[in-house]
């Protein structure tokens, strides 16, 4: 079963393979037996890819369920002797794997000696969360993907540039003066790649009055890390979270770009996957994450 959705979730024999550290012809054996067991095929195969048929499409439903069921019976049993044990597997973005995770880690095992962070990097802004056992995402307001998720932090999202891009090219007054300037871009399947979305600071609600302009970009990535130094570098203006642009505005590395308007509010999640029973082990990090965040240990997202 756990073979099978391997292959549903990754979307092929070989990701499978790659994602369970087995072999493809291990893979493909296991889907065999399990097809000849039902009686019945369950994955529809082309040479370029794998679909799940009519009969697949029920039982990876039902099979889904069914382990979450048996993981969570298993949790529960192990929770006097081994809930702090064994590993926890995390999905987060780029920027929050660096923010949150990374300055955590080390304290997190000094006191869990027993859990191991496996985490995983992934770029999308909500990655498959019933792959693993919490997720941290960084979303906009009035994100709704139907997820069980804690809220861990709120920010708005700023424009800053460094002041040496400032001295060779000024200050936009406006938000229609941005057309004239240089901008670092953050790549998104969500937004025109060439575009910046503003409203005011006291009215930055989905029902406010959105300011979409046209910018020049010097620079398209995605890594936060990459866009930052790209900046400081006096590359061109970009949007970072007020949090994530304080210390570097505070040390006059950066400078705020129209202040009184935002190009979103943000908040981070933390994400878990739709399971009754929330192993212990997982609610140790969780408030670990919390703990640190209230502290003020963490406060860059």
């Amino acid at each position: 079963m756990k073979v099978f959705l391997a292959v549903v979730d990754e979307g092929g024999f070989t990701a499978a393979a790659r994602h369970l550290s087995m072999t493809v012809p291990h893979v493909t054996r296991h889907i065999a037996a399990l097809e000849t067991q039902l009686g019945t095929r369950l994955l529809q195969r082309t040479t370029r890819s794998v679909s799940l048929t009519d009969s697949g499409e029920r039982y990876a439903a039902r099979v889904r369920e069914i382990l979450e069921s048996v993981e969570a019976a298993v949790a529960e049993a192990q929770s006097t002797t081994s809930a702090l044990q064994g590993v926890l597997r995390i999905v987060a973005a780029p920027a929050l794997t660096d923010a949150l995770i990374a300055p955590l880690a080390a304290a997190f095992n000094q006191q869990y000696p027993g859990i191991a962070l496996d985490v995983y990097v992934d770029p999308q802004p909500v990655p498959d969360l019933n792959r693993y056992d919490l997720g941290f995402l960084q979303v906009p307001e009035g994100f709704d993907a139907s997820i069980v998720a804690r809220t861990l932090s709120t920010s708005e999202a700023i424009l800053c540039a460094a002041p040496s891009y400032i001295a060779r090219h000024g200050v936009p007054s406006t938000p229609q003066a941005l057309a004239e300037h240089l901008c670092v871009l953050r790549r998104t399947p969500h937004l025109h790649r060439n575009s910046f979305a503003l409203w005011r600071s006291q009215q930055s609600t989905l029902e406010a009055p959105v300011h979409d302009i046209e910018v020049r970009p010097s620079l398209t990535l995605n890594p936060t890390a990459s866009i930052l130094q790209a900046v400081l570098d006096g590359a061109g203006i970009a949007t970072f979270t007020y949090d994530a642009a304080r210390p570097f505005l505070e040390q006059g590395m950066l400078e705020h770009v129209l202040p009184g308007w935002i190009t979103a509010r943000m908040r981070v999640l933390a994400g878990l996957p739709s399971r009754k029973h929330l192993p212990q082990r997982t609610q140790a990090f969780l408030d670990f994450v919390f703990a640190a965040h209230k502290a003020g240990k963490i406060d860059r997202c």
